[in-house]
């Protein structure tokens, strides 16, 4: 039986989960066949992240969510869409409605809020050099 679940990651004392599709009979952080998402608890608001289309997918597939997997799909609406698709609605459109509500909700970490990183220094030296030539 396959199951879509938390697998842990993050230091100690600092969790954060991937929502993957595993077996069931492998061990909690153990091999998965796919990671279709991503939450953080820890951030104000929870960072929720999944990819809509593969999600849909397994569970059309039979994959069973785990109970903390099954209330991140009813917060995100994952559930009903799916319920949706299986009534015969277009999986492009369930897909589009997501993301949509994904950019509704505003951005999805505090990553995104920082400053790009700095240039390599090679880079930097590189492009003083081209204008003084």
């Amino acid at each position: 039986m396959v199951r879509i679940r938390l697998r842990r990651v993050g230091r100690k004392k600092q969790p954060s989960y991937r929502i993957v599709v595993a077996d069931a009979r492998s061990p909690r952080d153990g091999r998965y066949i796919e990671a279709i998402g991503f939450y953080n608890p820890r951030t104000e608001p929870e960072t929720l992240i999944v990819k809509e289309d593969r999600a849909l997918h397994w569970l059309s597939v039979g994959a069973r969510p785990s109970e903390p997997v099954e209330r991140i799909f009813k917060k995100l609406g994952t559930l009903a869409r799916y319920e949706r698709l299986r009534q015969g609605e277009a999986l492009e459109v369930l897909v589009a409605e997501a993301q949509a509500e994904a950019e509704a909700r505003g951005p999805i970490s505090p990553k995104t809020s920082y400053p790009p990183k700095p240039k390599a220094k090679k880079a930097e030296a590189a492009d003083e050099a081209a204008p003084a030539s």
